[in-house]
């Protein structure tokens, strides 16, 4: 009962663990697989990890990199998903606390028990199952690896292969052939770049346009330029304004290249970030495309009425939060088929005391030092410096970030968890002082 339960070891269970051990708060973690860095971890054991063979960090590392251990200065400022899952066995190994995490254990079954949570696990080589109760439970298991395949699907039929932008690991498979990828986010702008090189063509559709951000603007890595002084003061429409016109300057319209021009400003929808494609787009490797109106068979049907052969579609139509431990009817705050959340500060079930998800945002900025902030704040409820407001203040705050998030982004499920990188870094500050003032 004197013991908090970490699930998942992925870069957020990880941040999680290292702060309940600095902070002496007893804790097992328990992980799926059989190495830390979850999503991180290439074709992980755990089969959840979404990383391809090329992958790199869209975010530089300066930003991405936990506060109590920074990142090698001998790093790229982009790393590969090699070098970041590396780093996160260096924080465990720096830190001590391998020996705190079971791996290759499932967690079946999370129920709320007097003065805590019963906690059902499954070790995956013996099948044995244990439970235990919890005074509380850090859920941190992601929520980048259960597709999401379009909605409603697509009408029609189609003769060739269709896979979700989760299981795509390399281009080889799909050479001479035919490839639509649909989507406009960062995962379908890497698949077409790549798979272009191979196949006989590749076509990228999409429902809306996206603003196409380069990892350079100006001989400096972009996120340090949307984190830099004038922008942690700056009003968000000086912001937007002053990144419209650096990318306008940097790459002209996207309508040159032809893509559609997007309808919303650059930060009211979570970034695409890509140096190659515009470069594809130019050399003719990729024919952008407008949504699919229906399959047909051997091939696709656009909304403009156009027709093509199509051998492979690629469904880079994100994720569901996914929680298979937690029971809906008991944890409906966490069971939304729309990625609807309800939680307080993106952390706390107002319902269910004890209860925290960490790294469950979608920030402008890296998850990893967010999530680490999220830890420490965590840490001061469970070591008692800091306490929460009564309940229907925290589902006033929840209904005022919903009201927020509708106000500024595009309509859809992947902006439910939005955050702005340092906006959250100063709520999560204030709510740490505030919490302490409650004591």
């Amino acid at each position: 009962m004197e013991r908090v339960c970490v699930i998942g070891a992925g870069s957020s269970g990880i941040a999680a663990c290292q702060v309940l051990s600095a902070r002496g708060i007893e804790y097992d973690c328990l992980e799926l697989g059989s190495e830390v860095g979850g999503n991180w971890r290439y074709q992980n054991d755990n089969g959840m990890s979404s990383a391809y063979r090329s992958l790199h960090i869209n975010t530089s590392r300066q930003m991405m990199e936990f506060k109590s251990y920074p990142m090698p200065s001998h790093l790229p400022v982009y790393p590969s998903h090699f070098q970041i899952a590396e780093y996160f066995d260096d924080f465990v190994k720096h830190f001590g606390f391998r020996d705190r995490i079971r791996f290759r254990t499932e967690v079946v079954s999370v129920t709320a028990a007097p003065g805590g949570y019963t906690v059902t696990s499954r070790d995956r080589d013996s099948g044995e199952e244990t439970s235990r109760v919890y005074r509380s439970v850090i859920v941190a298991n992601g929520h980048h690896w259960s597709p999401r395949m379009p909605e409603p699907a697509f009408p029609g039929s189609f003769d060739g292969e269709e896979i979700h932008a989760h299981h795509y690991k390399t281009p080889e498979p799909f050479a001479d052939k035919r490839v639509l990828v649909l989507g406009i986010g960062n995962s379908a702008c890497d698949i077409a770049v790549e798979t272009s090189r191979v196949s006989k063509r590749t076509f990228l559709a999409m429902r809306r346009g996206a603003h196409i951000m380069p990892k350079y603007l100006f001989g400096m890595p972009t996120d340090h330029l949307t984190t830099s002084p004038l922008a942690r003061f700056a009003p968000k429409w000086l912001q937007t304004l002053s990144m419209s016109m650096m990318l306008r300057l940097s790459r002209g319209k996207l309508s040159d290249y032809g893509l559609p021009e997007p309808s919303h400003g650059v930060f009211s929808a979570h970034p695409t970030v890509s140096d190659d494609l515009l470069t594809r787009l130019g050399h003719g490797d990729i024919t952008v495309k407008p949504n699919v109106r229906e399959l047909d068979g051997s091939g696709v049907v656009f909304e403009d009425g156009s027709r093509e052969d199509i051998d492979v579609i690629f469904y880079c139509t994100g994720y569901k939060f996914d929680f298979p431990f937690l029971d809906g009817a008991e944890f409906p705050a966490v069971s939304s088929e729309d990625n609807e959340v309800s939680l307080y500060r993106r952390v706390v079930d107002p319902d269910h005391p004890g209860l925290y998800f960490v790294g469950l945002i979608q920030p402008l900025g890296a998850i990893m030092p967010l999530a680490e902030a999220q830890a420490e704040w965590i840490a001061d409820l469970e070591s008692g410096r800091a306490a929460l407001p009564p309940v229907p203040e925290m589902k006033a705050e929840i209904t005022s970030y919903r009201e927020g998030l509708r106000r500024r982004y595009i309509a859809s499920k992947r902006h439910t968890v939005e955050v702005d990188f340092l906006h959250y870094q100063r709520e999560l500050k204030a709510e740490r002082k505030a919490g302490a003032a409650r004591v």
